[in-house]
């Protein structure tokens, strides 16, 4: 399983990878606008988009890629750790519930 997260502290990305291994996913955490993004993005199970904290054309593009892939996308306006444990909480309650992601037949 893994997770992408777009924007975020710098400071916090080794806080942010720990969070996502306690939740069994493997994080790729893009805190700045990063040459070929879509290339680094893969294809993750999550997408996270911390708003407040990245640019409008690297949403874009993360949000580009992930429907490309059906990917599971959660927007939060805050990044600090306790969002991203609401986020991951929910994805995986919610994909436990379901026996699959919930997000996927939303998109």
């Amino acid at each position: 399983m893994s997770v992408v997260i777009i924007g975020g502290n710098e400071r916090m990305e080794r806080q942010y990878q720990q969070i996502c291994k306690t939740y069994g996913y493997k994080a790729k955490v893009f805190t700045k606008e990063a040459s070929s993004l879509k290339r680094k993005i893969g294809q993750p199970d999550l997408l996270v988009v911390f708003t407040n904290t990245v640019s409008h054309s690297m949403t874009c593009c993360a949000l580009q890629e992930a429907k490309k892939c059906g990917t599971c996308v959660a927007r939060i306006h805050t990044s600090s750790a306790n969002a991203l444990h609401e986020i991951l909480k929910e994805h995986c309650n919610s994909c436990s519930e379901n026996g699959e992601c919930a997000c996927l037949k939303n998109a």
